[in-house]
């Protein structure tokens, strides 16, 4: 599966928690999360950056504009982190499903330590052949 492919699918499904997932649908799926939350993540930190430099200075008014300005990018990044977390324990959810495992082990993401034990879960290959979750993905 290829990594648009993957999108796609992702948030075709977005609510999904059924089914089964292949490790190359979660891994293109994940890297794009990741992408997405850096690109995003970039501008907030130098808007916050020019802000707080030019506070320092003769520009209150324009590290106040920079200040507002950062504020409503940390909100729309907020937002829009949340609203792909869904899909990620969804495609999280079928991935373990594909290894014969329950979605609810993503609890684990709570325990010191549990994201380690959900990425070797998340990198192990599929059970063969179709499983109680479904028939094996493409």
């Amino acid at each position: 599966m290829s990594f648009t492919e993957s999108v796609r699918t992702c948030f075709n499904k977005f609510g999904t928690f059924d089914g089964r997932a292949g490790r190359s649908e979660f891994w293109w799926f994940y890297l794009f999360i990741l992408l997405v939350g850096l690109v995003g993540y970039i501008p907030i930190l130098v808007l916050t950056l020019i802000g707080a430099a030019s506070s320092d200075g003769d520009g209150g008014a324009i590290g106040g504009i920079f200040a507002v300005l950062s504020v409503i990018l940390w909100i729309v990044w907020i937002i829009l982190v949340i609203a792909l977390y869904i899909p990620l324990l969804a495609v999280g959810s079928r991935r373990l499903h594909d290894r014969g495992q329950s979605g609810w082990l993503q609890l684990l993401y709570l325990v010191p330590c549990g994201s380690l034990v959900l990425i070797v879960f998340f990198a192990l290959e599929g059970t063969p052949g179709d499983n109680m979750y479904g028939p094996k993905p493409a």
